[in-house]
């Protein structure tokens, strides 16, 4: 009871407006916010102009865009949360040892969201870049993040469904539980072909100074170019490499919190 009485329904509305901009969505009017949002068209021209004078929307004629101003939140992100700054470097070298992309990412929920990257080339059919989101199932960065999730998060991303995204993605349950058992046994992910037909990626777990798994990094490159065992052998050993170092730089600037707990068990 105390949970729902401390929650504020406006605030959750005005996240719902300025998240309901998007790559279809640019430049919306009121009425296909209200639409998009489910809440009535006064209410979202209240929220609209709430932010229009916060500096986070502005109006075009019928139109309203974001402004600029959104994208300081995505670096209070990233400065209260210096494994990100840290591990950017490694990022960097990592992405020019293999002429591929390098990315970190954390779990939110039953999706895995990029909070850095060094994009090479672009190799999806969508632009992926800081903030992009992806479904945890079929991905490389989300079986790892799950695979030393609790069973809760686990049960979460299975109840929120498995559907066919690509030509091999997992959308059996239990096969799905026994890929993070191997996940966790051998200490990295190999994905192929499971979120878009010939993506090939591996990820290994980035661990805070207390062995607690921080975040995942990841490699991404299409099968047309590699292997799958052209990575395990090549690639995932420089992951290794690279996970460990920005480890090591952790335990100089500092201990932070870990995202998912070191856990012994296996799903």
């Amino acid at each position: 009871m105390s949970e729902e009485r401390d929650f504020i329904r406006s605030i959750e509305r005005g996240f719902a407006v300025l998240l309901a901009f998007d790559a279809d969505h640019p430049t919306p009017t009121l009425a296909e916010l209200a639409t998009a949002t489910g809440l009535s068209r006064p209410a979202v021209r209240r929220i609209l102009l709430t932010l229009q004078r916060l500096g986070y929307v502005a109006a075009q004629g019928s139109r309203w865009s974001l402004t600029p101003r959104v994208l300081t939140i995505g670096q209070h992100y990233a400065a209260t949360h210096g494994f990100v700054e840290t591990a950017q470097p490694h990022l960097l070298r990592l992405a020019e040892a293999t002429q591929e992309s390098a990315s970190l990412a954390q779990l939110d929920g039953t999706e895995v969201v990029y909070v850095a990257r060094v994009q090479v080339r672009r190799i999806m059919s969508v632009a992926v870049d800081v903030g992009s989101r992806v479904p945890a199932y079929a991905t490389s960065m989300g079986r790892i993040l799950t695979a030393w999730a609790d069973s809760a998060v686990v049960d979460a991303v299975i109840a929120a469904g498995l559907p066919r995204l690509a030509q091999r993605t997992i959308t059996d349950p239990t096969v799905y539980r026994d890929s993070l058992h191997k996940v966790r046994t051998q200490g990295f992910a190999v994905v192929e072909s499971e979120l878009e037909d010939g993506l090939l990626s591996a990820a290994v777990p980035v661990r805070d100074p207390r062995g607690g798994v921080l975040a995942a990094l990841a490699y991404s490159t299409t099968s047309g170019r590699m292997t799958a065992e052209k990575v395990v052998a090549t690639v995932v050993p420089l992951m290794l490499e690279t996970a460990a170092a920005i480890t090591d730089d952790l335990k100089l600037v500092g201990n932070p919190r870990p995202v998912i707990p070191a856990r012994d068990g296996f799903f």
